[in-house]
């Protein structure tokens, strides 16, 4: 749609040339066809290299653009964001196709597919599951009943999804106006689950805000995990019972993270990392190294802070 009539809707004013935009994505991602939005100065580097056609931002820091990229200046750039992408948002409908499947699959009579869904040869599905518009499911992959699969997943090869969980569905993400009101910022992205992933019963995998989630090659993941819009699980990693992660957190290969721990979000948890069950990751922690407590250390220096508060506890008695 024209950038002028998005600058309508939102209630902003448009004064230059028109463009088409597309989409919105963010600053390091966007292209000269869709829009983009700065609110954080955790990403004021990303300013001056962005390809975005146009960006929302207050007037402060307009300077920062390329010539090339136009400036919307708002104070509110975060909440006109969230207005701006009601107007990307898909277009559900209760249509059914029936999917493209490969060879020998095995599908229950009581699966509901939306349009263009594509199936890849042995796949098994069960009982109760819904496949959405446009999903793609690799070959061997058993979905057992009641599986809940949204628009634009794409589902690898030789993947086990147990009973009761769900991928793609909305992220948790509002701007706020000045009287303290939520306005949804619409998850227009998708979820990309690689190959030989298993996902345990009643797990929720969120769709990206723009981009993707992604679950990488090996990845398992035990029952009742919350998966935030736009991580990446690395390849090989292990989280147990209850784990949460917070949107756009990054697991590098081979992580393991013990039960009811979680992340704050916006952070790097490198290779081979170990978090210990009930931790809690407040900033990015280092590879190669086991952490615990909260907010989660290393796991030694954790073990002696325990030592010393009890040895502290038992003075004072």
């Amino acid at each position: 749609m024209l950038l002028s009539s998005i600058l309508h809707e939102i209630g902003l004013p448009f004064d230059g040339n028109d463009k088409k935009i597309i989409g919105i994505h963010t600053l390091s991602e966007a292209n000269s066809d869709q829009l983009s939005f700065f609110n954080n100065d955790k990403y004021k580097d990303e300013l001056t290299s962005t390809n975005a056609g146009a960006v929302l931002i207050e007037e402060k820091y307009a300077h920062l653009l390329p010539q090339d990229t136009m400036a919307i200046i708002t104070n509110e750039p975060y909440l006109k964001l969230a207005l701006a992408s009601k107007m990307f948002a898909y277009k559900l409908s209760t249509k059914t196709v029936k999917p493209t499947l490969g060879n020998e699959c095995d599908i229950d009579d009581s699966v509901i597919f939306g349009t263009n869904v594509t199936i890849g040869d042995r796949v098994t599905i069960l009982g109760g599951c819904y496949i959405g518009d446009n999903v793609v499911i690799g070959s061997d992959t058993l979905l057992h009943p009641n599986v809940t699969i949204y628009h634009h997943t794409i589902l690898g090869e030789k993947c086990i999804i147990h009973s009761g969980t769900v991928i793609g569905s909305d992220g948790f993400g509002f701007a706020h106006t000045r009287m303290g009101e939520h306005v949804k910022i619409y998850q227009n992205g998708n979820v990309i689950i690689e190959n030989d992933v298993e996902i345990g019963a009643n797990c929720a995998i969120d769709r990206a805000v723009f981009g993707s989630t992604f679950i990488r090659n090996g990845a398992k993941l035990d029952n009742l995990i919350q998966i935030g819009h736009n991580c990446d699980i690395g390849a090989y990693s292990i989280l147990a019972g209850q784990v949460g992660m917070s949107g756009s957190t990054v697991l590098g290969r081979n992580v393991v993270m013990g039960g009811q721990s979680a992340s704050a979000g916006h952070l790097k948890i490198g290779d081979f990392a170990t978090i210990a069950g009930k931790s809690g990751v407040t900033k990015s922690l280092e590879g190669g190294k086991t952490y615990a407590g909260f907010p989660a250390v290393e796991h030694n220096i954790w073990l002696r802070s325990q030592a010393k508060l009890a040895s502290l506890i038992k003075k004072q008695k």
